[in-house]
């Protein structure tokens, strides 16, 4: 049987159980060109919310009763195309489910030995090339310079800022636990992390930014934005790929409409403020790969998984990333990783 978990009903804010719905069907034999996979790495990330609803985004919107979006890490079992065969690790968006059959032109073929098998959705997957690009095209970080990373612990932002030490930079991390804070000083090699939870939040952000900020990597919005914006230097740069704050929202923040500010802040200042999606420089993915690989192999970047067993477990989990539960990437694990 076939395991996957649906749509069953748009969120009004935050998302609930009763937002999905488990089904079972008959494992489908692969067509001409297809291959049925077992799933057994799953990833969990913040921009599937916004495909929970029916807005016009950069993506299109699942479709109530469509299985969930995400990318796996998942072995080939049947296959009916040339370019893979039984036994082959893939990754792809294939969705909330355990057995699917998919085409065979939207999986890539992931070599094991290169690294355990998660990272090919994690630090080697869409989040780093994340990371990867909007650093290398956006942010162009220069020695000397300081770069603040909202979310400093998640998949993104951890490898933003050790990507962000290998120029040279101050890198200043915002997350929201000590435990999180600890972290990514201790283990990532931050210089400084402050806990946006922390009543003094604005005044420690400061403080870790004597000399201001020249890089604002955007993971979050909402405080954070708020208390960078005074910190901003000259020709700042703020590469834009998430506002997790927001996602649940359902009307405008309350208070003074601060935007006629920013605009002037970025005229005057002369500020870059760049939104992406990384879907749009997958041209770059194999050079991300290669690079971070590299970096990983001399110790430069670390990184840390967050594993929830079972895909029954993906929307508790989900609910949870919303609300900053993990601690690292979130991976679900549908079934047993057969190199270890």
């Amino acid at each position: 049987m076939n395991t996957k978990i649906l749509l069953n009903e748009r969120p009004h804010g935050e998302p609930t159980l009763q937002n999905f719905k488990t089904v079972k069907e008959d494992i489908r034999e692969p067509n001409d060109g297809e291959v049925l996979l077992k799933t057994i790495y799953m990833s969990l990330d913040p921009y599937m919310r916004g495909r929970m609803n029916d807005a016009k985004s950069y993506a299109k919107a699942v479709e109530i009763g469509d299985v969930m979006e995400a990318g796996a890490l998942s072995q080939v079992i049947k296959s009916k195309s040339n370019d893979f065969k039984e036994g082959d690790f893939v990754e792809g968006r294939t969705g909330w489910q355990d057995n699917p059959t998919v085409d065979a032109k939207e999986l890539r073929k992931i070599d094991p030995t290169m690294a355990p098998l998660s990272t090919s959705i994690g630090v080697l997957g869409m989040p780093g090339t994340t990371a990867y690009v909007g650093m290398h095209n956006f942010a162009k970080p220069q020695k000397g310079e300081t770069i603040v990373v909202s979310a400093a612990s998640g998949a993104v932002g951890s490898t933003v800022g050790q990507i962000g030490k290998i120029y040279g930079c101050r890198v200043v991390g915002v997350a929201g636990s000590e435990e999180k804070c600890n972290f990514t000083k201790s283990e990532l090699g931050f210089d400084e992390c402050v806990n946006y939870k922390d009543p003094d939040f604005k005044d420690k952000l400061k403080s870790a930014c004597p000399n201001g900020v020249d890089i604002y990597w955007e993971n979050v919005g909402g405080i954070t934005f708020e208390a960078v914006m005074p910190l901003l230097n000259d020709y700042a740069r703020i590469p834009v790929c998430g506002l997790i704050s927001l996602y649940n929202a359902t009307s405008l923040p309350e208070g003074k409409d601060r935007l006629p500010l920013l605009f002037r802040q970025v005229l005057t200042q002369r500020m870059m403020i760049k939104g992406f999606i990384v879907f749009n420089h997958y041209d770059q993915r194999e050079e991300s790969i290669i690079a971070l690989s590299k970096w990983i192999q001399e110790g430069k970047i670390k990184y840390k998984e967050d594993f929830v067993d079972g895909l029954e477990n993906a929307p508790n989990a989900f609910i949870g990333l919303l609300n900053g539960k993990n601690f690292g990437k979130l991976v679900i694990k549908v079934n047993p990783d057969p190199t270890i």
